[in-house]
């Protein structure tokens, strides 16, 4: 060990004793004081710069009076005398209070305001000076007529400046500046004080004013808020003003003045609420004739009509409903007791509203109740469903709420609701996860909102569909959508819901799907399953190429390419393992740009192209886990996917080019640093290096040179000896 480390040791051995020792002496003391019933002030001297001053007395308070009275020190010596048990009169109130057996809180506060007096004030409850109270107390804890402890208080208290009048908190009244200026006298700074060149400031006095009232400071800050006009006969000066002045000026009373409301009108500021934390309720609805797409359904008494839904993310569980509005949403709650209120307890006559139907009439909502099968498809956790001794049964809970809405122009026609509940079996605690949703029906189809208009929106549905066989008179084509797949609890294919394709958003998404080795032994069924699962994502033939297509329109629909798997290619399945399985299946979207809408592009889609990717599959024994390779009913689980990639066609504007063109490139400015198409692009408006005068200007002299070099030059010479030989 070093010299420096045993220094270091030997200082904290000394800290820790001398901390001991400090905490020793402090527990001797409160035992000696409990024992030999000894008080003393905590703290035995205080300076009080307030109307407050508070104190504890410790140890034996059983016994104890406290006396209280003014003191000033000797002049002589300076001390103070000794603690008395005769109290005298002040203006301080002293006050106590029991806080155990051992300790009392004593308290002093101030009986007089520490308002500042005014002039002339006879009211003796104020301040004559700004030190309002200058004085020493003393407090002595008697037994008896004998002292036991004392307490000196140092009381330095200034007044309080205060405004004389206060302001209203209701409204500020602002003077009206047509007849009286907001600020008067903007250079008066300093309160009840004379500013220096403010010869506007009320604070100055006669005999200030007159050292500076040459000197004023001008303009509005000066208090010439408001001048006077030039042509008001008070402003006119003998080296300003013209011969005739005196007869065209104008006398006109200084209420008069055109500075006057120049860039305020007085008003009457109301004060505003501050901020609230409390949760704001719903505004009354208001009563509605008919429906249209988006304004909320009402009830029969004007209100709301309500069904849980997400709102910022969260669920609420009244929600208004809007008007052709179709959503679907899941809820989660977590049950750690049998739920009693609504929406997961709710009965069916509080379910049958009668709601507007928006032609004048009503509609009663018609409840259908189904037991749900499954509850594993609402509850997140397996504790939830296990069954013991000490589980609480839950009857009649509410898992699913469906409403399906029809409508028929601005009215609806009948509202159908599904409502599914379970009895829920809970051991400790359990996620419940619930459904909530409405569909809007226009006879027996929904009512799809489109995904742009025309050409599609980044975000919206892709559009599908499929041929409608019920209706093949009219060969229309019955809407769909193209999907992903969407696990949920789980993860297993076996579980999973589907998501919409949303048009220009690239996505990947998958399922588990558990393998046994049994099922390793029939490659060709397993691979036969696969591919069914995967095209029961998409069973659309057919895509829009916009965001509002017809369905009678074939015009408007493209067919779907659809990649076949290669049936030749040899699989080499082996025992364990199977080769060629579809686990993946990517859809390509190719769309183009075909106008603008607003300054919004317009994208149509050109195709659609689904094709599938093959991976081997075969069960891992590694890792010290070999019971699915031992146990043939034991599973291991393998992924299945499905993406989504867009891909924007190039727009290619330009004609192609020639043959020349492309092998002649002297006079392409692309590909050469000497351009001499553009000989003249300095005299061209599209040249913005300077001006185009001085540009121009510069491009004629250089004519000008041009000009007179082919005049002086050899060129000219010759054609003027041609011409004489010519002549002769």
């Amino acid at each position: 060990m070093s010299e420096g480390d045993q220094m270091a040791n030997v200082v904290d051995v000394l800290m820790s004793s001398s901390i001991s020792r400090q905490v020793a002496c402090v527990l001797l003391f409160i035992s000696l004081a409990h024992t030999q019933n000894i008080v003393v002030f905590q703290p035995s001297y205080l300076t009080a710069s307030g109307p407050t001053v508070t104190a504890l007395l410790l140890g034996n308070t059983s016994d104890i009076s406290l006396n209280l009275r003014a003191v000033s020190p000797s002049n002589k010596t300076g001390s103070i005398g000794s603690p008395s048990c005769v109290a005298e009169e002040t203006q301080w109130v002293l006050t106590r209070e029991q806080l155990g057996k051992t300790a009392v809180r004593v308290q002093l506060k101030l009986g007089k305001s520490l308002r500042l007096c005014g002039e002339n004030e006879t009211d003796t409850d104020c301040c004559p000076k700004p030190l309002c109270v200058v004085e020493t107390l003393q407090v002595s804890a008697c037994v008896g007529s004998i002292p036991q402890a004392s307490l000196l208080i140092q009381a330095n208290i200034y007044a309080l400046l205060v405004p004389a009048s206060a302001g209203s908190d209701n409204k500020t009244v602002i003077p009206n500046q047509v007849y009286q200026t907001l600020g008067s006298c903007p250079c008066d700074l300093t309160f009840r004080s004379c500013d220096v060149r403010c010869c506007c400031d009320k604070d100055c006095s006669p005999e200030e004013l007159k050292l500076f009232v040459s000197d004023c400071l001008p303009g509005p800050f000066g208090g010439h808020v408001s001048p006077a006009p030039e042509y008001q006969c008070s402003v006119q000066s003998s080296k300003n003003s013209p011969d005739w002045f005196p007869f065209l000026c104008v006398n006109s009373p200084t209420e008069n003045n055109p500075y006057l409301g120049l860039f305020y009108q007085g008003k009457t500021i109301t004060s505003k609420p501050g901020p609230s934390f409390q949760r704001t309720a719903l505004s009354a609805p208001e009563p509605v004739d008919v429906y249209i797409e988006g304004s909320p359904i009402l009830t029969l008494n004007d209100q709301y009509f309500t069904i849980p839904q997400k709102v910022l993310g969260r669920c609420v569980n009244s929600a208004p409903v809007a008007f052709l509005k179709n959503f679907q949403v899941e809820c989660v709650t977590l049950l750690r007791s049998c739920p009693t209120g609504p929406p997961l307890q709710s009965l069916p006559t509080d379910l049958r509203l009668k709601v507007k139907n928006g032609l004048g009439g009503d509609v009663t909502v018609d409840v259908i109740d189904e037991e749900a099968i499954d509850l594993g498809l609402f509850i997140s956790s397996s504790d939830a469903v296990a069954s013991s001794d000490e589980s609480l049964v839950c009857d009649n809970v509410t898992v699913a709420l469906d409403y399906k809405v029809y409508w028929r122009g601005n009215g609806i026609t009948n509202i159908t609701l599904t409502r599914t509940v379970g009895t829920i079996t809970l051991n400790n605690s359990g996620a419940l996860i619930t459904r909530y949703s409405a569909m809007f029906l226009n006879g027996e189809f929904m009512g799809e909102s489109n995904s742009g208009n025309p050409g599609y929106q980044v975000g919206r549905p892709v559009i599908a569909g499929t041929v409608d066989t019920l209706d093949n008179n009219t060969g229309s084509i019955q809407r769909t959508s193209v999907n992903l797949w969407k696990p949920v609890s789980d993860g297993l294919c076996a579980t999973a819901e589907k998501k919409l394709v949303l048009f220009g958003e690239n996505s990947t998404s998958g399922c588990l799907l558990p393998i046994s080795q049994q099922n390793l032994t029939n490659c060709s069924l397993l691979r036969e399953t696969v591919m069914s699962l995967q095209a029961a994502l998409n069973t659309a033939t057919y895509v829009a190429k916009s965001g509002n297509p017809d369905p009678l329109t074939v015009t408007d629909w493209l067919n779907i390419s659809f990649v076949t798997l290669n049936s030749s290619t040899a699989m080499e399945d082996t025992a364990g393992s199977c080769y060629g399985v579809p686990s993946h299946q990517h859809i390509h979207v190719r769309s183009l740009i075909t106008g603008l809408v607003d300054g919004v592009p317009q994208r149509d889609i050109r195709a659609l192209q689904v094709s599938y990717s093959l991976s081997p599959w075969a069960l891992d024994c590694g890792g010290g886990d070999v019971s699915p390779c031992v146990d043939p009913m034991e599973t291991q689980l393998f992924p299945i996917t499905s993406s989504v990639t867009f891909t924007d066609i190039p727009i290619n504007t330009g004609s192609p080019k020639t043959r020349f063109q492309i092998n002649f490139t002297e006079y392409d400015c692309s590909r050469n640093d000497v351009c001499w198409p553009e000989l003249a692009f300095p005299i061209t408006k599209y040249y913005t290096g300077e001006p185009y005068s001085q540009s121009l200007a510069k491009g004629l002299i250089l004519v000008f040179f041009f000009i007179t070099a082919s005049i002086l030059g050899t060129p000219w010479r010759q054609i003027r000896q041609a011409w004489s030989c010519f002549s002769l």
